[in-house]
């Protein structure tokens, strides 16, 4: 948490830090650090449905108690992506924002978050804060237990913009984010339980047309995975004019125009 607090991101790029699942933590030009759907704990192995693995693959590479985020944003309120015990767990959150659809929302307020310090964000409406600005978009849920998903156009000061899709079953409103402008896509590739499988989200790329795509969502429990090779591969095939880009975890990535 302090390299990423130090590092110094050069002007017009955002940095980034993949942390596993759908958890990314941005830093901008200006400082602003911010953490997208952060699951640092091993809690889902304990609400996993009976014979089903949802043990945690992925490193902790930060834990709750060292996070240091201005801005903790969630797409949607399944468990590992709106994580009770990591936001239980938090040091910080008298200085942090909490922002994500009204059932993240309630889930922010039910661990001790202050009123004052939640925002509630829905498809096509705009958040700034600091220098960032957050726009929901269209994500179809791909279950009944929660039925607020949103994707985001993540805009970090003079950055390219980043579409984030969340969660989502397949659909064709999902190109709608194409009308922002994305220059990177990060997208889940699982296929499993509704979620976008690779040759979708390949076909996804092709439309929404990014300089470079990100694959996650498929590497942290072992009856939830996917290998992101095929992503690459049909991402050759559906969408050649889009780089492929599958950074570590922790690895640090400078995006800029």
């Amino acid at each position: 948490m302090r390299d990423i607090r130090e590092f110094p991101v050069p002007r017009g790029e955002v940095a980034f830090w993949w942390l596993g699942q759908n958890g990314f933590i941005f830093k901008t030009h200006e400082g602003t650090v911010v953490g997208t759907d952060l699951y640092l704990t091993n809690s889902c192995v304990n609400i996993a449905p009976p014979g089903m693995d949802m043990s945690r693959q992925a490193p902790v590479l930060i834990p709750p108690e060292e996070l240091d985020v201005d801005l903790f944003v969630c797409t949607h309120n399944h468990q590992d992506h709106t994580d009770p015990e990591t936001i239980e767990r938090l040091r910080h959150k008298d200085t942090t924002h909490f922002v994500g659809p009204h059932p993240s929302c309630d889930v922010f307020a039910q661990k001790g978050i202050e009123s004052g310090r939640i925002v509630a964000v829905w498809p096509d409406h705009v958040v700034e804060l600091r220098d960032v600005k957050m726009r929901g978009t269209f994500a179809l849920p791909t279950d009944d237990s929660d039925l607020n998903h949103l994707g985001y156009i993540l805009e970090f000061g003079n950055a390219p913009p980043i579409y984030m899709t969340g969660d989502t079953a397949p659909c064709e409103l999902l190109a709608s984010a194409r009308r922002h402008d994305p220059k990177l896509m990060i997208t889940c590739i699982n296929g499993g339980f509704n979620n976008l499988s690779h040759d979708q989200a390949a076909v996804l790329a092709s439309e929404i047309k990014p300089v470079a795509a990100i694959p996650c969502h498929y590497d942290m429990f072992p009856d939830n995975s996917a290998d992101p090779r095929q992503f690459r591969a049909a991402l050759k095939l559906r969408a050649p004019g889009v780089r492929y880009l599958a950074p570590a975890h922790g690895e640090r990535v400078s995006f800029g125009a």
